[in-house]
């Protein structure tokens, strides 16, 4: 989203000032934010429901809640974390409802987590049967192991950067960490020590 400055010149308006403008109920703004976020709140809803046509469902409900409570986002604060923090709580609300886990073809979720990166070296490692079971293997794991999994390796967020999303201590972050990353190597029959650490490379 653009504005001409006093000279005369396009500003592209930055989170701060799209927040503003949303709160003084520009919908536009709201247009410019979908587009900028719309990728990691499609991609962390879809790798912990593993269900695309929900993960859908999620990214309009998540930005349907940036409009509906844009008067809560503080603009002087990144608008990630917040972000983070609605699509979770979403996913959990989808995956109680329905009480059991529903994954789509792992295929379908390998694609869209790697959209984009045909061309890369790592694209034919990720779409490997090793891969494969990688993404298997957090679909297995309990909902409070998955979902720091997926924020830690798949969005490179911090340990203290989870804890402020899901409202907890970064002690029970980086316990539920050591358990999810324990039983992911427990379902995998050979999986390299550095395997899980790459997916913070690879999937940002």
């Amino acid at each position: 989203m653009h504005i001409m400055n006093n000279r005369g010149s396009l500003h592209v308006l930055n989170d701060r000032e799209l927040i503003l403008q949303l709160q003084d109920g520009n919908l536009d703004a709201l247009g410019e934010l979908y587009d900028r976020y719309q990728h990691i709140v499609y991609r962390t809803a879809l790798a912990i429901v593993g269900d695309e046509f929900a993960a859908g469902d999620l990214l309009q409900d998540v930005f349907l809640r940036v409009n509906r409570f844009a008067i809560r986002i503080d603009p002087e604060r990144p608008i990630e974390p917040w972000l983070y923090r609605v699509t979770t709580n979403l996913t959990y609300t989808w995956l109680k409802r329905r009480k059991r886990w529903m994954l789509r073809p792992i295929e379908d979720m390998a694609e869209w987590l790697t959209s984009g990166k045909n061309n890369s070296p790592s694209y034919h490692l990720e779409k490997s049967e090793e891969w494969q079971g990688v993404y298997k293997a957090v679909a297995s794991l309990a909902l409070r192991h998955r979902v720091v999994i997926v924020l830690h390796y798949f969005n490179d967020l911090s340990l203290q950067e989870i804890a402020d999303i899901l409202e907890i201590p970064v002690g029970t972050v980086k316990s539920r960490l050591h358990y999810g990353r324990r039983t992911l190597k427990m379902h995998l029959e050979a999986v390299d020590e550095t395997k899980l650490d790459e997916l913070q490379y690879e999937f940002t």
